[in-house]
């Protein structure tokens, strides 16, 4: 059993059982429920919404959390003399998915 849930603005795939990695939520630990489900299904049984399909949920549980590697954000105007370095490290939740 698969699902495509949609959480933070992006779409993630998940089977039972996965871990998830997705945009920083509010949760720290513990139970969450992802309710807008855009597709789920068991081998050629799909279903699909209308954006979401009504009533289904995904349910996991938070980990922890982790952060990615530094981004370097360098923005150069020519000819003013203007330099701005900065770096970025998103934080990231990791989800087990325990039903769909």
């Amino acid at each position: 059993m698969f699902a495509i849930f949609e959480t933070g603005g992006k779409q993630y795939k998940a089977f039972v059982g996965d871990v998830v990695e997705i945009e920083k939520i509010s949760v720290s630990e513990g139970d969450v429920f992802f309710d807008k489900v855009l597709a789920r299904g068991e081998g050629s049984d799909i279903k699909i919404g209308t954006p979401y399909i009504n009533g289904a949920v995904v349910s996991g549980k938070v980990l922890g959390e982790k952060r990615d590697k530094k981004k370097i954000v360098f923005h150069f105007k020519s000819k003013t003399r203007r330099r701005t370095l900065k770096g970025h490290r998103q934080t990231h939740a990791l989800v087990s998915i325990t039903n769909v």
